[in-house]
């Protein structure tokens, strides 16, 4: 059975129908379902349960006798644990093509992207499969009569809640990890975008995954997410997400002292100084901003230019964001998909809409698709817009969309100020030819991944994560081992 409804596009009759609870695909207990879109035309492409706290409740049991009852972290040798994260990375390259496709029906992004965080998604199992066996304590000296072993242990179950602008890749960012350390999961995907999860899990129980050890429930926030976090079963909870849901999630898991990874918004600053490579730093510039349809957190929204070369990069800015053709993700031709909802665009086009008023100049916008096809999608042009300071709520606020400010700067001391303005510190971005000039200029910024020379590369055996308000945490590469290990002595008397 699948979860696609009649007339949908036939790849969708891959994905499975129902939740993965203990190794069973269930309906909601109630039985009522939700309709996820299509975002580059909004018809309904498929329908999934619609999870409460009944069933998220079946999860965690399940997910909790799987850990407690050895069935995963205990019983399975790391070894084995790699052999089956291993299996995972080759059934997701076999199944590349109907992924990249599932991914771009339910989230709209375009081909060449959707292929890329497929691929991701196979090298994530592969590079956790590796790590699984290389998990190691310490033995500290604490003299001749006694022995002291320091041993990394799996948390237990993880709650793990991801977002719908990466859907697959972000869940594999937290999957692969937490079971690859011993964890057993309950995995909840946004619900704009739950087509891939599924497969995943699908995916999971042919690579010999044990029945418990990777549950997915699909639903929405408040009713399938909140669960979790209240649940004294679940150990551990790993959101990525908004800002404000961030804060609520942390202030819930006060009460437990539940343990929590928060990846968070991000305003990011996109510094060009005036003897960049310009033809680069454009053209990087750009993709930091528009790429994704600008919904990524770290997007480099906030472009700092050196007044030298201020108009020719403004001038190469609203060339790019030209030339960029918006339509179906499906299509090759596409560089700019739609965003994921109604609402997405709605919340984008108020910030577009509302900035001249704010002081801010609309330098250019980009054309809408031609076709009657996309008449009900949910597209956005990119925008780019010319700021004075902060002050306009676009240069202060995350819009997630393809909507660029362009400020100038004359001094060092001055752009590094702008840069830090701001309630966040994920990403940014500095383009110069003086490595001095640059690494400088990185070690004052504020933020946990800063580019020299480039925008967005985020390598899985590298370290993500932010300062401030932009999460709590690290993930990705041997850093994310740290979210899903406790650590414990154990004391040994040689000396009677």
């Amino acid at each position: 059975m699948s979860s696609a409804v009649e007339g949908a596009p036939a790849v969708l009759a891959r994905v499975p129908s129902g939740m993965h609870i203990n190794g069973e695909w269930v309906a909601a207990l109630d039985g009522e379902e939700f309709e996820t879109l299509d975002p580059a035309t909004g018809r309904v492409i498929a329908r999934v349960p619609r999870a409460r706290a009944g069933d998220v409740a079946r999860a965690v049991a399940a997910a909790r006798e799987a850990f407690d009852g050895g069935r995963w972290g205990e019983s399975v040798s790391a070894r084995d644990r790699a052999r089956i994260l291993h299996r995972m990375s080759d059934l997701v390259r076999e199944r590349r093509d109907e992924l990249v496709e599932i991914e771009i029906l339910d989230c709209g992004k375009p081909l060449a992207d959707a292929r890329g965080d497929i691929d991701e998604v196979a090298f994530m199992f592969e590079y956790y499969a590796g790590w699984a066996t290389k998990i190691a304590g310490d033995i500290p000296p604490v003299g001749t009569d006694a022995l002291s072993l320091v041993v990394r242990e799996p948390v237990g179950v993880c709650g793990l809640i991801v977002p719908w602008n990466y859907p697959m890749l972000m869940a594999a960012q937290k999957v692969a990890p937490a079971l690859a350390t011993g964890c057993t999961v309950v995995l909840k995907p946004a619900e704009q975008t739950p087509l891939t999860a599924l497969c995943m899990a699908a995916i999971a129980e042919e690579a010999g995954l044990p029945a418990g050890v990777l549950n997915v429930v699909t639903g929405f926030g408040v009713e399938a997410g909140e669960p979790m976090l209240t649940d004294e079963r679940v150990d551990k909870i790993s959101f990525t997400g908004s800002l404000a849901v961030g804060r609520h999630i942390q202030r819930t898991c006060a009460d437990q002292l539940k343990r929590v990874t928060l990846e968070l918004g991000g305003k990011s600053p996109n510094i060009i100084f005036g003897d960049a490579p310009l033809d680069d730093a454009i053209v990087g510039s750009a993709a930091g901003i528009f790429g994704n349809q600008g919904e990524v957190c770290s997007a480099g929204s906030r472009i700092f230019v050196h007044s030298s070369v201020y108009d020719r990069v403004l001038e190469g800015m609203v060339a790019e964001a030209g030339a960029i053709r918006l339509g179906s993700g499906l299509d090759e031709s596409t560089t700019m998909g739609p965003l994921v909802s109604a609402r997405q665009r709605d919340r984008v086009m108020a910030y577009v809409d509302g900035a001249p008023a704010d002081g801010a100049r609309h330098v250019f916008s980009g054309a809408m698709p031609e076709s009657d096809e996309f008449a009900d999608g949910f597209f956005v042009a990119p925008s780019v817009f010319e700021v004075p300071d902060h002050s306009p709520a676009i240069a202060r606020e995350e819009i997630f969309g393809p909507v660029a400010t362009v400020l100038r700067f004359d001094e060092v001391e001055e752009v590094v100020r702008l840069a830090n303005q701001t309630e966040y510190g994920l990403a940014a971005a500095i383009w110069t030819r003086d490595i001095n000039l640059a690494l400088n200029t990185a070690r004052r910024v504020r933020a946990g991944v800063v580019w020299i020379n480039d925008s967005q590369p985020a390598p899985s055996e590298s370290l993500w994560g932010g300062y401030k308000q932009s999460g709590v945490g690290r993930e990705l590469g041997p850093y994310a081992l740290d979210a899903y290990l406790e650590t414990k002595q154990i004391y040994v008397n040689l000396g009677g």
